[in-house]
This record gives C-alpha cells, structure tokens and sequence, in this order.
C-alpha cells in the first residue's frame, strides 16, 4: 500500500517569507494537495541568536497572504531539541556514533597541517575506535560513523541519480558539547517523526542530503523521495538578490500583486506543463509533479508576473478582488476606503478590472468612483474642459436629468445630442471624462455614468459647467 504524501516547508525565522522560500512552499504544497495528502510547516529555529518571532510572524503572514494554507500545528524546531538528543544517544548506545573529546585547536592544526601538505582536510577523529575506558573526563561532542569506503547515491527526482563517494563523507557531528542537536540532526529526525515522504526544497541543501541520509540508515529509517529544485535567479542570470528588486513575499503584497497571480508565475518559474502559462489553482494541483521542474535556474521575469497578474484580476470575482484589495491597502500602509468606497468600487469593478496588472492600476482607474466632489481636476482635464463652451455642458444636464440609465439609451442620447451640436461624440467624451473622473484616462464615459448613478453623473457635470 503506498503511504499518503506528506510534504514541509521549512524555514528559518531569520527575516521575511523570500520569494525562493515561498517557490518552495507553494511547490510542496501543490504536490500534497493534488495527491490529497498533508502540507506540513516547520519553523526551524534552533539558531536561537538569529531567529526572531517578529521573522516567525512574517514568514506566517507570508504564507497567509499566497493562500498557502498548512495542516496541523506549526511546528518549532527548538521545541523538539530533547527528541534530537535521543536519537544522537540511541546512536551513541548502538555504537553507530562516538564521542570525540578533540578540541578546537586540535581540529583546526590537523586541517592547517591537511592543506600545508596538500591532502584532504576531512577530519577523521582519533576517538572514533576508542574504548570507553580510555575517555577523558572532559568535554565531547557526539558524532557519527560515517561509512569509509563504498559510494552514496542520492536518487533525486530533479537531479537524477547523484553519486558521492564515501571517503568524502566526515562523521558529522549530532551533538555539539553543550548537549545541544545540530541542524542537520534535527532536520532528520524532525522528517521522520512528522512523517515526511518528499523532501522538495532548493539545490543547495543537495549536499546535506547524503550526510542526512547517514542517520536515516543508521537509524533504520525509510529515507524520503528527494527533489532539489534549482534556486531563483535574476534576469541577469545571477543569484535573485536585492539588486534586483523586491526579494520578500509581502513586499509583492504591498506593491499590489494578486495571491493568484503570484501562485500562477511562483508555479511557472522552474516548472512546466506543456505549453500552458495561465492557469487556475484547481489545475496547478491536478498537473504538478516532480518530473516538471527543470534542472536549471529558473529567471525572474517582472513582465511575465504583471502579465499573468493582470490575466488573474480579469478573471477574478469582485467581491473577492474588493476584500483582496482591501488587504493590499493595508500592507501597503494606505488608508482605508470608507465602505461607500468600497461598495462603489466592488460595482465599477466590471469595467476596472480588464486591463489592470496590478491593484495600484486598478485604482487609478477607480478614481471616478472613490473620489468625491468637489473633484481635483488635473492639467489635461482642464484643457479638455477648456475645449468645449460651459453651455454645451449646461445644456446636456436636463437631458441627462430624464434619461432612461441604461447602456443603449445613453449612449443613443449622448450621440444625438453631439450630432444636434454638429459634432461627433468623440469630441465631448474628453470633458465628460474631465467632468466625471477630474482626470483624462478614465474607463468609458457610459460606464462611468452607470456606476454613479444619474444624480451624482448630473452633479458633476454641473459642477464643470460652473
């Protein structure tokens, strides 16, 4: 009977959800939750000088945000550091592991020797084979035997078999002399007891994988399937860095990218399924596996994110885009819309959405709807209402006071009343805009019409008209 998946992320509370770390954390989750199994979340903050809540709150809203939800407790790493010990001492009692009583100095002259002579400065400890009557009274650390000769093969869904030669393998330490695990200890034994059955995170842990995979065997523990993904690099085609922009997931919050968007490109972005760019999160779960990602490192691409963003917020519900929209402002540290605001740009949503990229584009063209008169107009609407008498103006307003508000009837009197000026509609759109929105690149004049309401659309134009 094959086991349920289970998959984790796993971060260090160090500083913010990075945007490598939140490709880790939706691929894991994709593979889960397409195979109905468990996504898991590990803090691992044993690096206690390093690790801050304040980076644990982050990472959390974070994930929050991409919509990346997680089953069971979060669990810390530190909180297990006891269980770690026991399986360094279980090792120790089975005579899987030794401790060494070498010092720093010593560790540090044979390595200077090592390299003055041009060998291997791989530490081999001289307490490996010691008897327990020979053992100092003094301080030691707990490592393990690590196999001396024969070859390690880690069987790796992205990378192919990947072949490391034993000798090359030092017998790592598990416990420091404090009587503390180290990380490569807890990451183990932490995978084993939460039930991990793939490991999916970026390349450069490959090499922990075959000092991991030591404890694993000696511990008589099935080792995990393994996919190590290529990092995340810039458009230059060097390692994603703060030179090339915003590096934290919330940071693509507050300049106003959707979840969806962001799953969709975070997805695409060393990942692939044909030819396919766009696509909903029901499918991503149905059509990601392992065999899909690539082996190269995947390139940043901000046009690529704005391009699928924008196909994200055309699709998307109004309701749902209002309360998104919402989120974003706050993250942004904007002010909040008043709930007439709100429920005003939940109804222009229909003619807003289409061609915004981003939620800050999407509320420069909500502007007719969140502002309130009387309107700041800005230099071309003025010229635009300077291109016309204020009596044509004055004239439409009684038209307008008892027309049918609908799209057709509209549009059908705003044509004849251009015409009957000896004009074309086109030539009043420009200050109807200026009049209805105080600003030149608005949505339609008959949409913005619609979404006001005949008593705010003939203020306005009154208002213009003076």
């Amino acid at each position: 009977m094959t086991k349920p998946v289970v998959t984790r992320f796993a971060p260090s509370p160090t500083g913010y959800l990075h945007i490598g770390g939140a490709r880790t954390a939706l691929f894991n989750w994709l593979y889960a939750r397409g195979r109905g199994g468990k996504f898991l979340l590990r803090i691992e903050d044993t690096d206690r000088e390093r690790s801050t809540p304040e980076a644990t709150t982050a990472i959390l809203q974070g994930m929050e945000w991409l919509g990346l939800d997680h089953d069971g407790e979060v669990v810390s790493q530190f909180d297990g550091a006891a269980r770690h010990a026991e399986v360094a001492n279980q090792l120790l009692a089975e005579g899987k592991a030794y401790k060494c009583f070498a010092t720093q100095e010593e560790i540090a002259a044979f390595r200077d020797a090592a390299k003055a002579e041009g060998k291997s400065t791989l530490y081999r400890s001289p307490w490996r084979d010691a008897t327990a009557d020979s053992h100092p009274d003094a301080p030691f650390v707990i490592r393990i035997k690590a196999p001396l000769d024969g070859e390690t093969i880690i069987h790796d869904e992205v990378q192919g078999d990947v072949t490391i030669r034993n000798s090359q393998l030092d017998d790592m330490i598990l416990l420091r002399s404090d009587g503390t695990p180290v990380y490569m200890l807890a990451v183990v034994v932490d995978d084993h007891d939460m039930g991990v059955t793939h490991v999916i995170r970026g390349d450069d842990h490959l090499n922990n994988a075959a000092r991991q995979m030591m404890i694993y065997t000696a511990m008589g523990w099935d080792v995990p399937v393994w996919a190590h993904i290529p990092l995340i690099h810039g458009a230059d085609g060097k390692k994603l860095s703060k030179r090339h922009g915003a590096l934290g997931a919330q940071e693509y919050q507050a300049m106003g990218y959707p979840a969806a968007g962001m799953r969709n490109y975070l997805a695409r972005l060393g990942w692939s399924h044909g030819d396919d760019e766009f696509f909903s999160d029901a499918q991503a779960k149905e059509w990601f596996d392992l065999g899909g990602i690539g082996k190269s490192p995947a390139r940043f691409d901000t046009k690529k994110l704005e391009n699928l963003c924008g196909q994200h917020i055309a699709v998307s519900d109004d309701a749902a885009l209002r309360q998104e929209i919402q989120g974003y402002q706050k993250a942004a540290d904007l002010p909040e819309l008043s709930d007439a605001q709100s429920q005003g740009l939940e109804d222009a949503m229909y003619c807003l959405k289409d061609r915004a990229r981003t939620f800050p584009e999407l509320l420069e063209k909500a502007q007719f709807v969140l502002a309130s008169r009387p309107l700041e107009r800005d230099a071309k609407a003025e010229k635009a209402l300077a291109s016309v008498s204020d009596g044509i103006l004055s004239e439409l307003t009684p038209q307008l006071q008892n027309a049918s508000w609908t799209r057709d009837d509209l549009e059908a009197l705003l044509n004849s009343f251009a015409e009957a000026k000896e004009t074309k509609f086109g030539k009043l759109a420009g200050p109807l805009r200026a009049a209805l929105a105080g600003r030149a690149v608005t949505p339609s004049v008959f949409d913005m019409m619609l979404v006001l309401g005949r008593d705010e659309t003939v203020a306005r134009i009154s208002d213009a008209a003076g």
